[in-house]
């Protein structure tokens, strides 16, 4: 038999005794104590009796699972259990803290970070607390737009001691779906009340993609946390690149309002802004289709990359902007299980039951006259449908949006090539407004050779890479219908060559990408705004304006939901760290 230590040691904490193994994980709590004489006892008191008592034990593991275990709850808790060996299971307490697919090799990996509690309890997991104070007779903040950058501006306000305004020019978000539903089976297209106009702006009808680079931006988890108090899963706070999907986004976005409203802030549906009041380089105050005039500290302009009377506004009032490079391109449309096939080396595109669809990122330089410009895929849409994305009749534009399974059989990426001054110099007459002329020309030719409805052009892939016409088009997930084109009768020659070539290029890196069971559908332009407001890079504010606080994708500073939503809490306290100290 083994000899062991057994050390009894003093609790000067608690003034109680403790039997401690001299390599052991655990402790004997005195009670009474018996002698064993294989064990060398250190005595310190006459004890008569010991009870063996676990102590608390937190460890992170770095795991390496396939996707059957670390996807399975069941499964990893098993799993866990074997590689910890604790002898009561029923202590055991999981927390995941970062999940990410490897499928770089042959054998697809998740690589899983997580957390084994025993016999102690798990710690909160949101440090963020949905308590926010009233403020219905605090001083106001205007915000103009209630995508993400205005509706995350509205409750920084309010976590200040401010009463936000939300101006909304379309439609609370469940209203809106009718609109949504007339653009899809009817072809009709409100300009109030769209896939880009309505509450929570064009995030709420997306793949509802939560990842950004923007890490200097502001605090991620902060914005994911909020997220996740307003009905978001806290899978978000886990996944490498989480996303919460365009059916579970509407809910989220009606809690967000709710909060707004339960603080004493208010959030004013179909109220169009039509003008802004600027006195003596000051704006003074808002005004509304409905003939109102609102005043407040300040205005945070948040009104998302489409709304095209904004800018023609603000060219009205000389307050300035200025044109800004974009993307623009198409939406190219694969079956799901070609992706998987490609990225998971499965045969069949048989994912099996627990590996998430698959998606990808392809970028390339491709020259053009001697001038090489980047082409890239854009907001990729795994298991996903491609929507009608115009903001007014007489353009076609479409986008992609996934529903939280991701489970379509349609897999959808923007294949865009970047655009610059020199791509619209044929309109630098309108100035500031010059890239937004260009690409509403691009988006109205588009239209008119789609026949005038929201049919939208398509041509197969390889047929386009070929300059052939199809005779044909292919199932699809774009619901208002195809009609088959030359895509070069569509698109600007060098944004047609450099996708050419680009799809040549990323055959090359993904066998089987290029290939005639797949088309682009155009266009796609709503990649970024074509408008940039100024503002000053520490204050935040207009260069010029005052009490201007240009915020979001609208006014060129975010690319999506989390960036969008830090950019409105920067605003918002920047511009009450200023007008706000007095009031």
């Amino acid at each position: 038999m083994l000899r062991t230590n057994i050390f009894l040691v003093k609790n000067l904490n608690t003034n109680s005794l403790e039997c401690r193994h001299h390599n052991a994980n655990w402790y004997f709590k005195i009670v009474s104590f018996f002698f064993i004489p294989p064990i060398n006892i250190t005595f310190v008191y006459n004890l008569t009796f010991c009870v063996l008592k676990p102590l608390p034990v937190s460890k992170i593991y770095n795991l390496v699972l396939p996707a059957e275990i670390a996807y399975n709850e069941d499964a990893l808790f098993k799993h866990i259990t074997s590689l910890t060996k604790f002898e009561n299971p029923e202590k055991i307490s999981l927390r995941k803290l970062r999940r990410s697919v490897d499928a770089r090799g042959k054998q697809v990996k998740v690589n899983l970070d997580i957390e084994v509690f025993y016999n102690e309890p798990i710690a909160p997991l949101l440090s963020f607390k949905k308590d926010y104070q009233n403020v219905a007779s605090k001083p106001q903040v205007l915000i103009v737009g209630a995508g993400p950058a205005g509706l995350f501006a509205a409750l920084r306000c309010i976590e200040l001691g401010f009463k936000p305004i939300v101006f909304e020019r379309g439609k609370d978000v469940r209203t809106r779906r009718r609109d949504l539903a007339a653009i899809n089976k009817d072809q009709i297209v409100n300009p109030e009340s769209n896939y880009c106009f309505g509450e929570g702006g064009a995030g709420t009808y997306s793949d509802g993609k939560l990842y950004t680079r923007s890490k200097k931006r502001g605090d991620i988890r902060r914005i994911l946390e909020i997220l996740v108090a307003h009905g978001a899963k806290d899978e978000i706070l886990v996944d490498a690149h989480p996303h919460i999907g365009t059916n579970k986004l509407p809910t989220l976005v009606s809690e967000l309002r709710e909060s707004i409203l339960n603080a004493g802030g208010d959030v004013l549906f179909d109220t169009k802004v039509t003008d802004f009041e600027v006195i003596n380089g000051e704006l003074k105050a808002v005004h509304t289709e409905d003939g109102k005039t609102f005043t407040g500290i300040g205005v945070i302009l948040a009104t998302g990359h489409s709304a095209r009377d904004i800018f023609y506004m603000l060219e009205r009032n000389k307050i300035l902007i200025e044109a800004k490079p974009f993307a623009l391109g198409v939406r190219i449309e694969h079956q799901q299980s070609l992706i998987d096939s490609i990225q998971y080396h499965c045969e069949n595109g048989d994912r099996g039951l627990y590996l998430p669809a698959s998606s990808y990122a392809l970028v390339t330089q491709v020259p053009y006259k001697g001038v090489e410009k980047g082409v890239f895929s854009f907001c990729m849409c795994p298991g996903g449908f491609i929507v009608p994305s115009a903001t007014a009749p007489g353009e076609i534009v479409v986008n992609g949006m996934s529903p939280s399974r991701r489970d379509s059989k349609f897999s959808n990426s923007g294949m865009v090539v970047s655009v610059d001054e020199s791509d619209w110099q044929q309109y630098k007459d309108f100035g500031a407004l010059a890239a937004l002329e260009y690409q509403k020309s691009v988006e109205q030719n588009a239209c008119n050779i789609g026949g005038g409805t929201q049919v939208a052009p398509a041509q197969k892939m390889l047929d386009f890479v070929n300059k052939k016409l199809s005779n044909s088009l292919l199932e699809t997930s774009y619901q208002p219908g195809l009609k088959s084109v030359m895509m070069d009768e569509v698109l600007p020659a060098p944004i047609v060559h450099r996708l050419r070539e680009g799809f040549k290029m990323f055959g090359n890196k993904m066998k089987g990408y290029l290939t005639n069971d797949a088309q682009i559908i155009g266009v796609e332009s709503r990649t970024s705004s074509p408008v940039r407001v100024p503002r000053d890079k520490e204050t935040l504010e207009h260069v010029i304006t005052k009490r201007l606080y240009p915020c979001g994708e609208g006014a060129g500073y975010a690319g999506g939901i989390v960036s969008a939503a830090m950019d409105g809490e920067r605003c918002a306290e920047a511009l009450i760290s200023k007008y706000g100290v007095n009031c």
